[in-house]
Formats: C-alpha cells, structure tokens, sequence
C-alpha cells in the first residue's frame, strides 16, 4: 500500500536547523529514515517536501482523489494554514499528523494545531521515530 508522506516548510533543511529541537539528521537521512520504516510496514513511501502552501493543498487533493493514507508535518503551517486543514480535511483515508518536536513543549505559539482537528491523530516529540510510530499507526488504521 502506498502512503503519501509531506512535509512543509524548512524542512529539507535539516542540516543546519537548531538540532537540539530537530536532531541531528539530514532531510536526504530523514527520507531514507522513512523509506525504509514504510518498507517494513507494508507501506511504500512517496516522500515529499515543500515550503509552497499551495503544493502542499495541491498533494493532499491527490491523495484525496486517489484515496491514499497521508502522514503529513505541515511544520510552521501547522498553526495557521486553514487552507491546508480544509484540503487535509477532504482526504478520507487515514491522515496522520506529526512532528519533530514536541509542539506543547516549545514557545506557546505552537501549542495550536489547526490540523489535529481533522487528523486521526497526531504524533510529536520523538524525532524521526514519529514518523515509524505514524506508520505503526496507519498499518493499524487500514489493517
């Protein structure tokens, strides 16, 4: 089964982000990372990042249209992207959010999700690992 991972905005850079919060993984590391995660799961991974918001609601139609499970860190779009919550919204297969980071546990401008609302569920804090526990979870979501 496929399963449509994307990512916003900063994100392919990794490498030079503050890696007490990100860690210390690059975004080329950080796909493989999920790759293979998927690959052991059942799932093969079509990894995607953009900093466009508009490509970000454009992927998330297609999976709507094609009715393909999303795992999607809408990073800074997270607190404020009604268009990409109403696009996440129309995908009826399972979409789960995640996070790096730990969003409660940072500035409290991060403490709102606007997508959390229309997710099956949202998994942060635990690095690249909340990307293998969203897969765990949507193994279990379409199983």
């Amino acid at each position: 089964m496929k399963v449509l991972v994307i990512n916003g905005p900063n994100l392919a850079r990794l490498d030079i982000r503050d890696s007490s919060i990100y860690g210390d993984m690059s975004y080329p590391q950080l796909v493989a990372h999920i790759e293979g995660a998927a690959k052991t799961h059942g799932f093969t991974a079509d990894v995607r990042q953009s900093d466009d918001e508009a490509m970000i609601i454009s992927w998330l139609h297609e999976a709507a249209d094609s009715s393909i499970p999303v795992i999607i860190n809408p990073a800074a779009f997270t607190h404020y992207s009604y268009a990409i919550r109403d696009a996440a919204e129309l995908v009826k297969a399972p979409l789960i959010e995640v996070h790096l980071s730990n969003p409660l546990a940072r500035e409290e401008f991060r403490h709102t999700s606007v997508i959390s609302g229309v997710a099956n569920g949202t998994i942060g804090g635990f690095g690249p690992n909340s990307y293998v526990l969203a897969l765990i979870a949507l193994k279990a979501l379409t199983s």
